[in-house]
This record gives C-alpha cells, structure tokens and sequence, in this order.
C-alpha cells in the first residue's frame, strides 16, 4: 500500500471534475495551480501523469499567453482556452482562477463545444465556492 495517496475526484475541489469527465469523450480532467502543482484530478490518472500534466498546463498556458503577446503587442492578454490537437484526441487548458488552471484530455471523438461550455460552467461554479466566506461555527459571532 502506498503511503501518498493518489489525487483522485474526490479531494477537495475535485468536484468540478465530475461533470466533465461524465461527458462523453473525457478522458481525464485535472486542476493545476500556476506554478503546476495539481489541485485535483480524475481517479484514472496516476499520481505522476497528473503532476505531469500539472506542471505541462503551466507551460502550455504560459506559452499560449507569450505567442499570442508575440503576434499582438499586448503585454498580459487574457485566454479563453489552449487547445492541442493530437491523433489521440483533445488537450483543453481553461484559466480557473486566480493562479489555477482547469485541464481535460479527449477523444479524438469528443464534441469540444460541448466539452469547451461544461468547462466554463465548472470554472464560474468554482469561482463562486472559492468565493463563498467560510462558514462560522455556531455562537460565533459573523463579521
């Protein structure tokens, strides 16, 4: 038995990974913080592929963000979505957040508008539980 648990659907803020890999065609789902550490990802990926694909999310994003400077003089452009196109299906990198990314991995056979639309409604239900105050325990007086 392993002493380090795989990163798996359920950790913390891996519930926005189930819709998404409920859609058919999702592979695997990861969410990767800025400097590539994984924040949480589906059951069927190891431990070492997401942490690999954390730290590629970073690269991949920062990238996409210097090629699209390069081609229009803007200093800090904001992006929509990355995507890579592969034989073996779809890589899709949306921002997430502050500091945090949300990846998936595809078929070939994936409808990425279908997958591009549940993303965004996975990240905006993020932001709104990220943004949420914590909760107080009762007789705790609430500022």
């Amino acid at each position: 038995m392993s002493s380090t648990p795989s990163p798996t659907a359920t950790d913390e803020i891996s519930w926005v990974l189930t819709p998404l890999l409920e859609l058919p065609g999702v592979l695997h789902a990861v969410i990767a913080t800025g400097d590539g550490l994984v924040e949480g990802a589906s059951d069927g990926l190891g431990r070492a592929s997401a942490e690999r694909v954390a730290a590629m999310t970073a690269t991949v994003h920062a990238a996409a963000r210097a090629f699209t400077s390069a081609f229009t003089d803007t200093a800090q452009p904001r992006l929509a979505q990355t995507v890579v196109e592969s034989d073996l299906g779809y890589a899709v990198v949306v921002p997430a957040g502050e500091n945090t990314s949300l990846a998936v991995f595809t078929s070939p056979e994936a409808q990425l508008g279908n997958v591009a639309y549940q993303m965004q409604v996975q990240v905006a239900a993020l932001g709104r539980a990220l943004a949420s105050p914590a909760r107080q325990p009762d007789g705790t007086p609430r500022s």
